[in-house]
């Protein structure tokens, strides 16, 4: 038997469906109830030895009629006629009771299953599509197990559009059959102005249950008592839809047995106790494809496919905006998929385009918003200046221009509504076409003066906590001085860094604000002091950028030694794999040229500094190695030891990749005996980020010179170090591979394997699946 019921349980895995599983259910006997009246009068028949006319000619019943009732046709027969059997049968005491009892327990079931044309469950869609996962969440509804006196509920949860409703009727009628005694549906409409009263919701499943309105109580908990004590021994489904509170549903949930209570919803009803809880998501593009492809039908043949796949992207994952825009190309023949792609694209009217006949995608959004409180309704809408995809409670304040305290309560309510999405690291996002709606709204009800103070709040509170953060890595900065507690600024380089990463698409968005406002010096400051950082995640797809903005605006202040200064990090950035020496070129030219102009001696040996970097990518080390040396002896002159051990390293760069190694490594241990010596002039912190890439370049030119063993040691530190600093970008990869490479050449497999394989790591996690696959065939060759 147990073998049987782990297959049940199973079959939904399998495909069988929902059907074939309760089946097998009721096969095993994992669901059982009481016996029939018909079941119980034959069986008093047979213990008194008589056939059906002999116990008809005793009662007084027609043999027909006693032959409907053990047959199950008739279940639940009059009193009197009840009587007039347990008479001719001689039944007493509990026996008496029982066939009493069933007979009224028909009689009720008879009622009750009477066709009333009352909540009726309605009709599922034809193209209904994917939610394999939630489906077989529904299918674990029907075997779940809950204390006794605890009726078994799913709660459904998601924003507007998802389709809840669409599911959760889908789902019902799947699961139809295993509910004989019905499925009822009830609107409970959360989202209006006026929702169903818990009171009235009773009323209305009462009387679809059978209950006559004399015979229903006026009191809520007697309401509450009845519905419950029909259900208890029942099989039932009860979707309850758009449910709007707690207080609403609490008393239309049943109180253990074999029914199920179904409640769809927009809120969290976080007050809810003991319920199974599912929150439907956005439909995966693939699905959202199939879906619009569904509806659409033949004519999806004739459209554009890439056409098709823009559109179901844009429709962001929410099945009623596939409808809505698969509805507008039904509707009209004539129209290409391709046009109406292009229609939305356009963000600033791609909401209006999401409406066909009397569906319309922001009225689904506003019924959520019309829930919201009035100053829960101005945060939303003045979300929407901020640049990114997501932010956090304190960016909220400054938005809704409210303190804290009151931005937690409010975003609790949008994200109770769906109208937010949030994170366990306390980050809130947007849906797209969500934030299409809140910047829709800030446009019709914020006045421009309101809107522009959103935006001159925002903005440069976001370059001021960038350019904060930034200086956390800059020498001569670290540690912000704060007149008075701030606890939106990052108190350690750690969340310095952190800040700087989740936020990026807020700070450089605001910086694009900034340069379109002519905020130069906000834009120069925050750019300035992404320097040193940029060397922590080098690999950062924004960098360009942000020099490009830094370089405008000190182009618009007229300040060349800082124009020169954000072209040669522009240099820089062009410097990571996969490089871009030609471009190289070009920026430090530019940067040599205006700092010439400024007197800017730094910038004048930086940009020689780049260009040599450049000529070494180019395999032109016999003309890098003279610019290097300039560089370096223009630091030194000017007193900068830094930049002075950065270029004597670019200088042994050149030296190794011209085969001189001896040299090359002579000139790496004078580089790191600068960063080690305590009176050498070097910034600590700047020591401490260069000292494991001068291991590294030791221990690969040791390697070069075939002294493996010290290669290897000195490798091995550096690359420690790096992870220490939690470096992983490009030359941390290089550093693993030439380690990998030395192990397998000392016979050192297994090492070799391992260190191999987290190069091919680093090397995917940065973007370069070349030299990826490349590490995964050498660790697959020492195995």
């Amino acid at each position: 038997m147990i073998e049987q019921r782990d297959q049940r349980r199973s079959e939904w895995i399998r495909g069988l469906g929902l059907r074939r599983a309760f089946a097998a259910d009721r096969e095993c006997g994992s669901i059982t109830g009481r016996l029939a009246f018909g079941e119980v009068l034959r069986s008093h028949r047979r213990a008194a030895r008589w056939t059906l006319e002999r116990l008809a000619e005793v009662s007084g019943v027609s043999a027909r009629t006693l032959s409907d009732m053990e047959r199950g046709r008739s279940k639940g027969p009059q009193h009197r006629t009840v009587t007039a059997l347990a008479d001719a049968l001689a039944l007493e005491g509990e026996a008496r009771e029982e066939l009493v009892e069933l007979a009224r327990d028909g009689r009720l079931r008879d009622h009750w299953t009477r066709p009333s044309g009352l909540c009726e469950l309605p009709r599922s869609v034809e193209d209904f599509t994917g939610r394999a996962a939630e489906l077989a969440w529904m299918s674990e509804l029907l075997y779940a197990e809950s204390s006794p006196g605890v009726g078994v509920v799913g709660l459904i949860t998601g924003s507007a559009g998802l389709g809840k409703t669409t599911f959760a009727v889908r789902a019902a009628h799947s699961v139809r059959p295993s509910f004989p005694d019905g499925v009822l549906f009830l609107d409970l409409f959360g989202m209006s102005q006026q929702p169903l009263s818990a009171s009235d919701a009773l009323r209305l499943l009462l009387r679809a249950l059978g209950i006559t309105d004399q015979h229903i109580p006026g009191d809520i908990q007697e309401r509450a008592s009845l519905y419950r004590s029909l259900l208890r021994d029942k099989q039932v489904l009860v979707l309850l839809d758009n449910a709007a509170s707690e207080e609403q549903v609490r008393p239309l949930l049943s109180g253990g047995g074999a029914s199920r209570t179904l409640i769809t919803t927009r809120r969290l009803l976080a007050g809810l106790e003991g319920v199974r809880r599912l929150v439907l998501g956005p439909l995966p593009v693939p699905e959202s494809l199939e879906l619009l492809t569904g509806i659409l039908g033949e004519r999806s043949a004739s459209d554009d496919k890439s056409a098709l796949a823009r559109l179901a992207e844009l429709c962001g994952g929410l099945p009623l905006a596939l409808r809505i825009i698969a509805n507008r190309l039904l509707s009209r023949p004539e129209w290409d998929a391709a046009e109406l792609a292009a229609r939305l694209a356009n963000e600033e009217r791609r909401l209006e385009q999401f409406t066909a006949g009397d569906l319309k995608i922001a009225h689904a959004f506003g019924m959520s918003y019309e829930q919201l409180a009035d100053s829960a309704r101005r945060l939303f809408r003045r979300l929407a200046v901020v640049p990114g995809r997501d932010f956090d409670a304190a960016l909220t304040a400054v938005a809704g221009g409210v303190p804290i305290e009151d931005a937690w309560d409010a975003l609790d309510d949008l994200v109770d509504l769906g109208l937010l999405q949030d994170s366990s690291a306390g980050r809130y996002r947007f849906h797209d076409l969500v934030r299409l709606f809140a910047r829709e709204r800030l446009q019709e009800e914020e006045p421009p003066g309101g809107r522009k103070a959103v935006t001159e709040r925002v903005t440069p509170w976001l370059l001021r906590m960038a350019t904060i953060s930034g200086r956390w890595f800059e020498p001569g900065y670290g540690p912000p001085v704060r007149s008075e507690p701030d606890h939106s600024v990052p108190s350690s380089e750690e969340k310095a860094d952190w800040w700087l990463r989740v936020n990026v698409d807020n700070w450089l968005g605001a910086m694009r604000a900034a340069a379109g406002s002519d905020r130069h010096s906000l834009v120069l400051d925050c750019a300035e002091s992404m320097h040193w950082f940029s060397e922590r995640w080098v690999h950062g797809p924004h960098w360009h950028e942000v020099f490009t903005l830094g370089a405008e605006s000190a182009a618009a202040l007229g300040d060349l030694e800082q124009q020169a200064t954000q072209l040669n990090y522009l240099a820089w950035v062009h410097s990571v794999p996969p490089a871009d020496p030609q471009a190289m070129l070009r920026y430090s030219a530019e940067a040599l040229k205006l700092a010439t102009q400024g007197g800017a001696e730094a910038q004048v040996a930086w940009s020689h500094e780049y260009t040599a970097g450049a000529l070494l990518l180019l395999g032109r080390s016999d003309e890098a190695i003279p610019l290097s040396f300039r560089a370096a002896e223009t630091f030194k002159t000017l007193g900068d030891i830094d930049s002075y051990v950065q270029t004597l390293a670019n200088v042994a760069n050149c030296l190794r990749d011209e085969g001189r190694y001896a040299e090359a490594l002579q000139q790496f241990r004078t580089a790191l005996a600068l960063m080690d010596g305590e009176g050498s002039g070097m910034t600590p912190s700047v020591a401490t980020h260069s000292r494991p890439f001068a291991l590294v370049r030791i221990g690969q030119c040791l390697g070069h010179l075939g002294r493996r063993s010290e290669a290897i040691t000195t490798l091995s530190e550096g690359i420690a170090l790096l992870g220490a600093l939690q470096v992983s970008d490009f030359r941390h990869a290089g550093a693993l591979e030439a380690l990998a490479a030395l192990l397998a050449e000392e016979g050192r497999t297994d090492e070799s394997r391992r260190t191999y394989a987290l190069a091919a790591q680093v090397f995917e996690a940065i973007g370069d699946s070349a030299a990826s696959s490349r590490c995964h065939a050498l660790a697959a060759a020492a195995s």
